[in-house]
């Protein structure tokens, strides 16, 4: 949420998520984070009231809005500590959406698009694979051409909405000796033979939100499949990354604005010494630090949004926003939870959790380290 006073629109649409939200996920969110995954229903729900893909044309399901009212979906989860759901809806709505509506032939968009706005279907997309993260070009999964078919075979990891997705745009070796030039994207339906999941993997933070390891055993693709063209997939991927990496900032930046409040709230209720929390220094310069680190980005985050629908965001500057935000908000989880003392280290306070689903924002969508080459190379060069 910008500290810079929104356009009313904006505003009052933001109201209606955080109400939706307040209602249809805060009662269950910590039963979900329990059971480790959120249930497919609420994909429906979230659908049915127009909080998915709500940029994409009105003709495909979509509201036709701009892209920043698809931000103030995932910054409200965001926001209200929903960390997990906040990033199965982000891949969902703008990264698998956007590929479609970007590369997508007519046909793809009319068969995927309308029923991902709905939430009857749930998109997902797997690149990373167990010995290949960041260094795309080292993925072995493969895309055979068989006459009028592609027979995929290979394995991918960490994938976000793996467990309920029903479309996963794939990425894999149609040439294995052309590196990059050698990836294509491919749209899977996971009812498919051959398709399988993996575990649901358990992890230190962001507990309901499903990843998955997910199996590709001589899968029968049509050439209908095939997003795009053949061999442009490192293309398709580099070109749609800015939007990945800025909303995953617009997401950190939020998180931190969610617990900044927790934790100015409890500072003004909390005693200690005969005196507010609050009332100490060393509180009072922490917070203030904080509150300053948060606007900074937030700011940058809010230029990024307009150079972006401008169609003006560089990758530079998308790696950029989305290093320093989630830098930022793994300082302020931590700083926050500090503040709580050993309360914050209990998970019956949610600042714990706004400590462990940040730690994950340095990681995907590419690590702090990849960012920082990024951004060199664009100034220094290889």
């Amino acid at each position: 949420m910008s500290f810079i006073k929104e356009p009313q629109e904006r505003a009052l649409f933001r109201d209606n998520v955080a109400r939706l939200l307040e209602a249809e996920v805060a009662p269950h969110y910590e039963q979900w984070e329990k059971d480790g995954i959120v249930p497919a229903q609420i994909w429906r729900t979230l659908g049915e009231s127009g909080l998915l893909c709500v940029d994409m044309p009105e003709e495909f399901g979509g509201c036709g809005v701009p892209f920043d009212y698809s931000v103030v979906v995932g910054a409200e989860l965001a926001r209200m500590g929903f960390g997990a759901l906040a990033t199965n809806v982000m891949v969902h709505s703008d990264i698998v959406a956007p590929y479609l509506q970007h590369i997508g032939s007519e046909q793809q968009k009319q068969q995927w698009l309308p029923k991902m706005a709905s939430g009857e279907i749930v998109g997902a997309i797997a690149m990373t694979e167990p010995g290949a993260g960041s260094d795309l070009q080292a993925m072995r999964a493969s895309a055979k051409k068989d006459g009028e078919h592609y027979i995929l075979n290979g394995s991918k990891t960490f994938i976000t909405n793996g467990q309920h997705a029903g479309l996963v745009i794939v990425a894999a070796k149609t040439d294995p000796t052309a590196g990059a030039k050698g990836i294509s994207l491919f749209l899977v339906d996971t009812t498919l033979a051959g398709f399988s999941h993996g575990r649901n993997m358990e992890k230190i933070g962001q507990h309901c939100g499903d990843t998955s390891e997910l199996f590709f055993d001589n899968i029968r693709l049509s050439a209908s499949a095939l997003l795009g063209e053949e061999g442009m997939g490192f293309v398709y991927l580099m070109r749609e990354l800015p939007r990945e990496r800025l909303v995953i900032g617009a997401l950190a930046c939020a998180a931190a604005r969610g617990a900044l409040d927790l934790t100015v709230a409890y500072t003004t209720e909390r005693e200690l010494f005969g005196q507010k929390l609050s009332q100490l220094q060393n509180t009072r310069f922490r917070i203030a630090e904080m509150e300053t680190e948060y606007r900074v980005n937030q700011a940058f985050i809010d230029q990024c949004i307009g150079q972006y629908s401008a169609g003006e965001l560089d990758t530079a500057t998308a790696s950029m926003a989305k290093y320093s935000a989630t830098e930022m908000q793994f300082r302020v989880a931590d700083g926050c939870l500090q503040l709580f003392g050993g309360y914050g280290y209990t998970s019956e306070y949610p600042i714990s959790r706004a400590f462990t689903d940040a730690r994950v924002q340095r990681i995907y969508g590419g690590a702090s380290e990849i960012m920082k080459e990024v951004i060199a190379r664009s100034l220094l060069g290889k």
